[in-house]
């Protein structure tokens, strides 16, 4: 797999924007875009749409029985999951091949992504609040590198999130 880097101009215009308007109005948002941005470029730095060893799908890396499963099964977010996959064309498919499309379509992945942050009941961290958005990014990914990391590889993820969520606050 060849990776391509796609920069955050690129990915606003091409894949949040469109998402944001296939979803309810009160889901789009700078703190919104600032959260999507830096959780996109800290799992896969905009670079890989495939997990290089692993099962996750999509910029946003979701797992099938994880967070894409979790939106699709979430009260709050069920009903917009599935009128998502319909605007999208996927409607009438089974659930693993709605998955498997996170690579290919990454308006589908920017919208469960943001469908995946309203499944919070907590409200977006403010702008310019990187600690505040590293919490919640740990809450709705429960990323496993970090989770179960030893103490250098913590130091590091938390140290790539500070990057990516201050290089994507220049595009909220």
């Amino acid at each position: 797999m060849i990776p391509i880097k796609y920069t955050l101009s690129d990915v606003v215009e091409k894949a949040i924007k469109p998402a944001y308007a296939l979803l309810p109005v009160s889901m789009r948002s700078r703190e919104a875009t600032a959260m999507l941005l830096a959780i996109g470029l800290q799992e896969s730095a905009f670079k890989y749409r495939r997990q290089i060893k692993g099962p996750a799908r999509g910029f946003w890396q979701f797992e099938a029985a994880g967070g894409f499963r979790g939106v699709l099964q979430h009260r709050s977010t069920e009903r917009h999951a599935a009128a998502l996959l319909v605007e999208r064309g996927h409607g009438g498919m089974i659930e693993r091949e709605q998955f498997d499309l996170l690579e290919h379509d990454d308006v589908l992945a920017a919208g469960m992504a943001r469908l995946l942050l309203w499944t919070d009941p907590k409200a977006l961290p403010a702008l310019n609040r990187p600690d505040d958005a590293f919490e919640y990014y740990l809450r709705t990914w429960r990323p496993g590198a970090y989770t179960r990391g030893a103490t250098e590889q913590r130091t590091e993820i938390r140290a790539r999130w500070n990057r990516a969520y201050g290089e994507a606050m220049q595009y909220a």
